[in-house]
Formats: C-alpha cells, structure tokens, sequence
C-alpha cells in the first residue's frame, strides 16, 4: 500500500501543478509548440469524461463526479483489503496509476469551480457549456461554478499528422482530419497507460502470490 500511495501522490502532484500552471497563465484556447508540428500545450476545459468527452449536462457531471469518487473509495478499499496478497511491481504501478488517474480528475471537477474566479459553465439557454471566456483565471476562491460543477483543466496536444482519405474508397472516401486530435492531461495519461497494462497483463496483475 506505501508504493501505491507514493505513485499516487506523485502523479496527482505532477498532474495538478501542470493544471494549475495552464489555468493561471494560458487563455482559454491559446496554444504553445513544444515540438515542432506535434506537440503543443493547448489549453481547453472539459466538463465531462477523458479526452474531451461529456454528457447530461450539470446534472450528469455531478453523477458523473460523485461516481468518481465512489469507485476511488472503492478501489482503495479493494487495495487495502487485497493487495498485500499481490504486492508485485506490476500491481503497484497499475494500481497506483489507475488511482491517480481517477483522483487527478475528480478534484477538477469537485473543487475547481469554487477555486477559480472564471472557467467554463454551463448555459440553460442553448443547452450547452459556455467553452470560452475572456482574460486568465486567478485561483483567488471566488469561484464560478458550485461544487461538482468545475471542469477538468487539459493541455496535452498531439497532432501527429493530418490525413485525407481518397475520393475513391467507399463510405469514408474524402473525410480529413488529424490523427488523434484529442486534447487530454496527465491523469488521462495515467488511466490509460493502467488500463493498458491492465489489458495485457491481467493475468500476472491479479494472481495471487
């Protein structure tokens, strides 16, 4: 559990930090090229799952944050209660990534409402979040949305290359775009990278010793 709990705080500190840095110092929108033409700090909100994905409005993003919270708990139990009969590398790091993940984004959308004087809300008139606001945010606590209600801070771009598809192939003939357009942060990283390991090495992850 110490090796967890370490990998845990290390990532949500990792992720936070950078959360705190974009939000306090990037315009909503605004973009900087780290590496040449595929990978940028991009600064968006998003009100709802990973990689930019949301639903049902307000309502939906307190279900969706409170199950957040619900399967943290329950995952630490789980831990708690199960894994010092799986104390191996592999355990640890998928759970510790799994859990920071998890963690790194609910307290977005649980606190950053109340932390942040500006950020993205929601709009009852068209039915759809208000994306885009003037000036940068100052973590000053006067806050621009009740709790559950903050959305989660992203910033890592990867544009690796636009592509666009022959005229002459079926169904999907002529569509453009740019390979894996999402814009995500660390605690998406974090759940994705555990899930993969999850996927390929379940097996030895949950063997018992």
């Amino acid at each position: 559990m110490k090796k967890i709990t370490i990998i845990t705080i290390v990532i949500v500190v990792l992720d936070q930090l950078s959360k705190f840095y974009i939000k306090t110092n990037f315009e909503i929108g605004e973009s900087v090229t780290i590496f040449q033409d595929w990978f940028h700090l991009l600064f968006v909100e998003n009100p709802g799952m990973a990689y930019g994905m949301n639903w049902g409005g307000p309502i939906g993003k307190t279900i969706l944050a409170i199950s957040r919270w619900v399967f943290i708990f329950a995952m630490i139990y789980f831990i708690s209660h199960q894994g010092k009969k799986m104390q191996k590398p592999l355990f640890n790091w998928t759970a510790g990534l799994l859990l920071a993940g998890a963690l790194g984004n609910v307290l977005d959308s649980t606190f950053y409402g109340l932390i942040f004087d500006t950020g993205t809300t929601w709009n009852p008139e068209i039915q759809d979040w208000n994306r885009f606001y003037p000036g940068v945010s100052k973590a000053d606590f006067s806050g621009y949305a009740p709790l559950f209600q903050g959305c989660v801070v992203d910033m890592l771009y990867f544009p690796l290359f636009d592509y666009s598809i022959p005229e002459s192939i079926p169904l999907i003939g002529g569509k453009q775009g740019t390979f894996f357009s999402p814009v995500f942060n660390i605690a998406d990283s974090a759940i994705t990278i555990g899930a993969v390991i999850i996927l390929f090495f379940h097996e030895r992850i949950f063997r018992i010793n």
